[in-house]
């Protein structure tokens, strides 16, 4: 059977040649140390459950829900911009509900791709980032994931160079994978640079209440204007570590969210009432758990960046998200982030996410997650330094094809 058009246009999945070395080390009673996927640990609090669980069984909530979602969880959703960013928002025009950020981009690109339209997206990047718009029938062309002046350059020459001109911009700060953050002159110089090209701009703030050191994120629609080509993605999934309930929000233009809510329209049903209602207690709610679930990673961080350095491994630490971006140890390097990744799991039992699943300028990294506790990531930390200290050759044997060079 010929393989399906969309399907062709879609690389294998590079985390599952690790996810098959990790089930069968697991198989043969390996203590696997999961550190590659980013699936929040945490349970998520307390009164968010209770109101589920209140709300479950209820007359009614049992039918289908609002796509664009209930009209409490948007007016929710508008409020918690208010307070965090200073932002108004319509909750009516403005403010979508998803089943999860992940797939409001998706259907986002499915809303606003022609076939052949051009799409700016950052290299190394969550890889629907560039495969929603794929998918969609988009191209994509690469620029920098860091936000400094080479960014600029790169979307100048992207516009000058792109036939046809490209359509939209994609944006995420705190990245994922790489935890790189901008600031709000940053997103003021991307606003009048999306204006000036008749460019849509994307934002996914996902990770926007997981930072450290007391600096948080800002919302690009803090900028003046921005609303007017600017529509932001964030999620209850780690904020609140409700990643399998899958609840998002998309904000921002309401021409952009017309057509976001009409694809979904055709779509979903939204989301289960009462996961909704729970959502919007979340957001109504107490913010302790937000800055207890924050301390958290900031002290798994800080255990990460201390016993890898003894295990002779430097960590970059991350200014926010749940990850860390890390240069795989130059003797190893040559084996690209895959082989590289398969070996950790292989002598040190520990799992970790190869750099080249989320593009190719990722292929001198690894990606390690914060989801397991302290002790565990101190348990990692002594088995790579074993294997280290047991490997003196750096497996000098380099691969007849490096890992996304085909």
């Amino acid at each position: 059977m010929t393989e399906f058009h969309r399907i062709k246009r879609l690389p294998t999945y590079v985390f599952e040649h690790v996810n098959r070395i990790k089930a069968a080390a697991r198989a043969e009673g390996a203590d696997i140390i999961d550190l590659g996927m980013g699936n929040p640990d945490l349970p998520a609090p307390a009164h968010i459950v209770a109101k589920l669980a209140e709300t479950a069984g209820r007359p009614r909530t049992d039918r289908y829900s609002a796509s664009k979602g209930i009209a409490g969880l948007r007016r929710a959703q508008a409020g918690y911009y208010d307070r965090r960013f200073g932002v108004k928002l319509n909750p009516d025009s403005q403010v979508v509900v998803t089943l999860g950020s992940k797939e409001g981009f998706a259907n986002m690109a499915q809303a606003i791709t022609a076939p052949g339209d051009v799409v700016l997206v950052p290299n190394p990047s969550y890889p629907l980032h560039a495969f929603g718009f794929l998918m969609a029938g988009g191209a994509i062309r690469s620029v920098p994931a860091d936000a400094t002046p080479a960014f600029f350059h790169a979307l100048e020459r992207a516009v000058v160079h792109s036939i046809p001109k490209p359509l939209a911009l994609v944006v995420c700060y705190p990245s994922n994978p790489t935890g790189f953050t901008a600031d709000l002159d940053f997103y003021k110089d991307v606003i009048a640079f999306a204006k000036k090209h008749e460019l849509i701009v994307l934002s996914d703030l996902a990770y926007a209440e997981i930072y450290f050191d007391g600096v948080p994120p800002p919302s690009i629609l803090q900028v003046p204007g921005a609303v007017d080509v600017a529509v932001e993605f964030t999620s209850m999934s780690k904020t609140f570590s409700m990643a399998g309930w899958r609840i998002g929000f998309a904000v921002g233009n309401e021409r952009l969210l017309a057509a976001l809510a009409r694809v979904k329209s055709y779509l979903d049903y939204g989301a289960f009432t009462p996961v909704q209602v729970a959502a919007t207690a979340a957001l109504n709610g107490p913010e302790d758990c937000i800055a207890e679930t924050r301390a958290i990673y900031q002290r798994r961080r800080d255990a990460l960046v201390e016993s890898f350095a003894k295990a002779g491994w430097e960590i970059p630490p991350p200014a926010a998200s749940m990850f860390a971006w890390v240069p795989i140890p130059e003797r190893y390097r040559h084996l690209g982030s895959l082989e590289f990744s398969k070996l950790l799991v292989e002598k040190a039992e520990v799992a970790v996410a190869p750099g080249i699943g989320f593009g190719e300028h990722g292929d001198d990294y690894v990606r390690i997650a914060l989801v397991e506790n302290e002790q565990r990531i101190r348990q990692a930390a002594r088995n790579i330094r074993r294997f280290f200290e047991q490997d003196r050759t750096g497996h000098n044997v380099v691969p007849l094809v490096r890992a996304g060079s085909a």
